[in-house]
């Protein structure tokens, strides 16, 4: 039985930070009820504690907190969320609440958010392809069954729609296995909101999804706990119902913005650009949540969204992103421009653990050559066309004009792909042949000579 201490000793409320002074024992991350002097009760959490003080974040504002009138509990308990197969097929908000019409979920247990770091010694290393129907993603940037890869996005370009496309269409290949998503809307606009549920609904993935919605007009704190809601959930779907889950968490950067407000109102020593010290920390507690583990059936993969400011990816979120997470892949504005969807920029865009989710019995066993040749040709027709801005399409070469081509039918017919279009990886690399199939023999260089002599399709002669 767990028993509540009340205070009556509220010294000072800065900002929605509450300091109550004269605590015994009072836990970090501890859950308290603050209740006000008309009967409204509110929850917190403690951020720290020193002095027989302790410091409260509120999950709402702190207006109409009288210092005198006001009681605070400590729950003497850290926040947990009930989870449920019956949650699949919901969407609740950033404290776990219904957000939409349904009822409250009857908990098959609890379980603290915050989780626990999986031991690397029971970690499996991830090594089954995931199909998400996207052939940027599948052919060239292979998503695997336990990896967590970011999309690197910025203000304007697709990375709602895509995160919709995978969510509707992801599934494990060649597999009759359970899969469901676990989806994390962290200070997304109500427009946002609607358009996400709105697909989900329209489509039918939402029966086999768990949305977490945090606005961008909900308390701060909630962008804290939201995707720890999420992977706690995913998690339990994962490790004790034997899953495979697709965690999406969209956007850390309002993630990381609230990790540096907290740590601004808690008048901590800043870091890069105001972030404070511990954010890389913070955020592998949040990314290394995702894997499989030995002897468990189920599995965690992660797309997590992260909107550069300022399309600078050497920000201190996508940069700490990229040193914890297995890749990224890039949305390009260029592309956007071109009226280009889904807008994945090969060039810089990497999954790390491509190798291990793709070959013979996974994909096809001519599934690396032929990423590798796509991507050095495309590289060569990005070499192509600048030089074409120098001195003029005119004066390029014969080698160079068919590298320039190349890369506009390989934009137009692989990159480019339609929002409810659905494609097999077979029907990926088929469309990767018929452009391969327009360059010679013999500057295929990335690709098994048994290859080409089985998918090259020759060109009548002229």
């Amino acid at each position: 039985m767990k028993f509540e201490i009340e205070y009556k000793t509220i010294e000072n409320v800065a900002g929605p930070l509450v300091v109550v002074g004269k605590v015994r024992n009072a836990q970090y991350n501890e859950i308290v009820k603050i209740k006000l002097q008309s009967g409204e009760e509110r929850l917190g959490q403690v951020l720290d504690t020193s002095d027989k003080n302790a410091v409260v974040q509120v999950f709402g504002p702190t207006d109409g907190i009288n210092i005198d009138k006001t009681s605070v509990s400590f729950l003497g308990e850290t926040f947990s969320v009930g989870v449920s197969e019956d949650m699949l097929g919901r969407v609740f908000d950033g404290q776990g609440r219904p957000r939409d019409s349904g009822a409250g979920i009857a908990a098959d247990e609890k379980r603290d958010i915050n989780g626990a770091p999986i031991n690397p010694v029971a970690r499996s290393y991830p090594s089954d392809f995931i199909e998400t129907g996207i052939s940027a993603i599948d052919g060239l940037d292979t998503l695997v069954r336990g990896q967590k890869l970011p999309i690197f996005s910025a203000s304007g370009l697709p990375h709602n729609q895509l995160v919709a496309q995978v969510t509707r269409q992801a599934n494990v290949k060649g597999s009759n296995e359970s899969f469901a998503v676990v989806f994390a809307g962290i200070g997304i606009t109500y427009d946002d909101y609607s358009y996400f549920v709105s697909e989900f609904r329209k489509t039918g993935a939402l029966k086999r999804s768990v949305a977490f919605i945090n606005l961008a007009d909900d308390p701060s704190i909630e962008r804290i706990i939201t995707p720890r809601l999420a992977l706690t959930t995913a998690e339990f779907l994962a490790y004790e119902k034997g899953m495979h889950v697709l965690v999406i968490l969209t956007d850390m950067t309002n993630y990381a913005e609230a990790l540096r407000e907290l740590s601004s109102a808690r008048e901590e020593v800043p870091g890069r650009r105001g972030y404070p010290g511990y954010m890389y920390t913070d955020l592998a507690s949040l990314y290394e949540r995702a894997g499989i583990i030995k002897g468990k059936k189920g599995s965690i993969t992660q797309l997590d969204v992260v909107t550069m400011p300022s399309d600078d990816v050497t920000h201190p979120i996508p940069d700490l992103t990229g040193y914890i997470t297995e890749g990224q892949i890039f949305l390009s504005r260029d592309l956007v421009n071109k009226g280009m969807y889904p807008a994945i920029q090969p060039i810089g865009s990497l999954s790390r653990l491509m190798n291990n989710g793709i070959g013979g019995g996974k994909t096809r066993e001519d599934h690396r050559g032929v990423a590798d040749q796509l991507y050095g040709l495309y590289a060569k027709a990005q070499d192509a066309k600048n030089l074409s801005a120098i001195v003029g399409a005119e004066a390029l070469s014969e080698s160079d004009r068919r590298y320039l081509k190349f890369g506009e039918d390989f934009e137009s017919r692989f990159l480019k792909q339609g929002f409810y279009e659905r494609r097999s990886i077979e029907e990926t690399l088929q469309i990767g042949w018929d452009l391969l199939s327009d360059i010679p023999e013999g500057e295929l260089t990335r690709v098994k000579k048994e290859y080409i002599a089985k998918y090259y399709k020759k060109k009548p002669a002229k």
